[in-house]
């Protein structure tokens, strides 16, 4: 069963555990199921791949990894600041609202 999640995709989220700890970026994608998130440049692995007709020279690929949802804060897009997330009714649809500013996130 997937879960509402307080994070999308293209949302500016702020680290809060880890090695990239207090470093932000960019959501480029959510994994509901699995409650993980890729963050743009942060927690990069490194993976070795053979030379093949696509990629010729081979070599080191780095590649964003997975950072689980509860290690990530999202940015309130008008204050520019760490906020949490909340749910309310506006027009007869659910959206997220913004604990710091009280203002809905689009």
């Amino acid at each position: 069963m997937q879960k509402k999640t307080h994070i999308k995709k293209g949302d500016m989220v702020k680290v809060l555990a880890g090695v990239d700890r207090s470093r932000e970026g960019r959501v480029l994608e959510v994994d509901r199921a699995r409650m993980i998130a890729f963050v743009e440049g942060l927690n990069i692995n490194k993976k070795h791949s053979k030379p093949t007709t696509a990629n010729p020279q081979g070599g080191i690929v780095e590649k964003e990894g997975p950072i689980q949802l509860s290690n990530l804060m999202l940015i309130d897009p008008k204050s520019g600041e760490p906020t949490r997330v909340g749910r309310k009714v506006v027009d007869g649809k659910l959206v997220r609202i913004s604990k710091r500013t009280g203002e809905v996130i689009k």
